[in-house]
């Protein structure tokens, strides 16, 4: 078997209680991850989505267990993970171009060295023509667009993305999946995905983990056998709405058992 692109081994994370003691977030969480893989990741409200992308990413340490990175420990964040944060973070300051290049910026890479770069990943996420426009002239969904952008840029193996589109309507987040899906088969990256829309887990995932309520372990990972490349079409298609049911039935019970244990 070749070593996993990402490795998530026997991650805990406890944080100190207002009451006193711990208040344990994720409880042994281990999770396989290929190189190209689109894993997505959806659970009930605090159980710990979010704090394990920002473990993955490095930007908290774990409890206990370790994140692996083509079978290396990681000790923070790198250039082989890029992060899309749920609001866009976009620098007001700065044109759509520049927002783009800020990794490359940050490299100290040369103007000229990321002019190519840039134009390319421009083009690729649909945002040509637009290069110098502020981000208060852009809808929600080009500042998201930009957003990506500024992630692929810096060519990371891994992306962690946390609810990128949960801020915008449902018909241009529908556009963005679609789209997503279409740079992800270009670039073929490493995706883990946290979202709370089952139906947007599915029509991105291969795999869908399934987590439970605090302090949050694995309760199920689903593989998603739906041929690709997959169009807004399969959506309304008997074999996606059964994942969805199966994948909602198990989250109801979740829920269901975190309120009778309140």
């Amino acid at each position: 078997m070749p070593t996993p692109r990402v490795e998530i081994r026997d991650v805990c994370k406890s944080l100190p209680s207002r009451a006193g003691g711990e208040l344990e977030i994720l409880r042994a969480v281990n999770i396989q991850i290929s190189d190209g893989e689109f894993v997505c990741v959806v659970g009930p409200s605090g159980c710990g989505k979010t704090t394990l992308l920002r473990i993955v990413d490095g930007l908290i340490p774990p409890t206990s267990g370790e994140i692996l990175i083509d079978g290396r420990p990681i000790a923070g964040p790198g250039p082989d993970r890029g992060f899309v944060f749920q609001s866009d973070g976009l620098f007001p300051w700065r044109t759509t171009k520049q927002n783009v290049a800020y990794g490359l910026d940050v490299r100290r890479m040369s103007g000229s060295q990321q002019e190519p770069i840039v134009r390319d990943i421009i083009n690729l996420v649909g945002l040509k023509g637009f290069e110098n426009h502020f981000p208060h002239e852009l809808s929600g969904g080009m500042r998201q667009r930009a957003n990506l952008a500024r992630a692929f840029a810096v060519d990371p193996q891994v992306l962690l993305m946390d609810e990128p589109f949960a801020s915008l309507d449902a018909q241009t987040r529908e556009l963005l999946q679609a789209e997503l899906l279409r740079i992800w088969s270009e670039r073929r990256k490493t995706v883990l995905f946290v979202t709370h829309q089952l139906e947007e887990a599915v029509y991105l995932g291969d795999r869908v983990v399934v987590m439970r309520s605090r302090p949050g372990s694995i309760r199920e990972v689903v593989n998603i056998d739906l041929q690709r490349p997959r169009l807004l079409s399969i959506k309304r298609t008997p074999a996606f709405n059964e994942y969805v049911d199966r994948i909602w039935a198990m989250m109801q019970e979740e829920v269901g058992q975190a309120m009778g244990a309140h």
